[in-house]
This record gives structure tokens, C-alpha cells and sequence, in this order.
């Protein structure tokens, strides 16, 4: 689930706010772009993953097909496990 009640630069859309999604792929690790939204280049880096939605659960009156999906790049420290993953994990 995507945890993102803070101020300031970030990436992810508001819609995606906490809803829940599937990790699919580790995209890499990169530069913060909280810091680099505010000029400062250097520091350490976050890893960034591709998350999969499906659009019928972050868009409640959705009228495509129920299997359809949202791919959206997150960084790490923008998510927090599901309740299930926490219960489960």
C-alpha cells in the first residue's frame, strides 16, 4: 500500500494514494526525487519499483474489463506493506 500523507515533491499520483498493488519488477536505485526537486544532487539513493493496480480498485466506477491494470514506478520509501502482507509477512 502506497503511504504518501507527507509534504513536499512526490512522484507518484495522488489517485494511487493509498490503494494497494502488486510489485512486479525492481526498476533500479536512484537519487532522491524529494531531493532533486529541490536542487540537492547528492545524498543517498532509493530503490524505485513498477507496482501494478488493478483500475477497478483505485477507480470505483471504472467500466473497463475487472482484469485491467495501472503500472505506476514507486519508491520505496513512498510504500508500506499491505494489512495482509504485515499479518501475514
Amino acid at each position: 500500500m502506497l503511504e504518501l500523507n507527507k509534504s513536499g515533491h512526490i512522484r507518484t499520483p495522488h489517485y494511487i494514494r493509498h490503494q494497494t498493488g502488486t510489485v512486479i519488477q525492481f526498476c533500479g536505485a536512484f537519487l532522491n526525487p524529494e531531493d532533486l526537486a529541490i536542487g540537492k544532487a547528492s545524498g543517498p539513493v532509493v530503490e524505485c519499483y513498477r507496482v501494478e493496480f488493478l483500475q477497478c480498485d483505485v477507480w470505483k466506477d471504472y467500466g473497463g474489463m475487472p482484469e485491467d491494470t495501472l503500472v505506476i514506478e514507486v519508491y520505496e520509501h513512498w510504500m508500506r506493506p499491505s494489512d495482509e502482507e504485515a499479518t501475514h509477512g
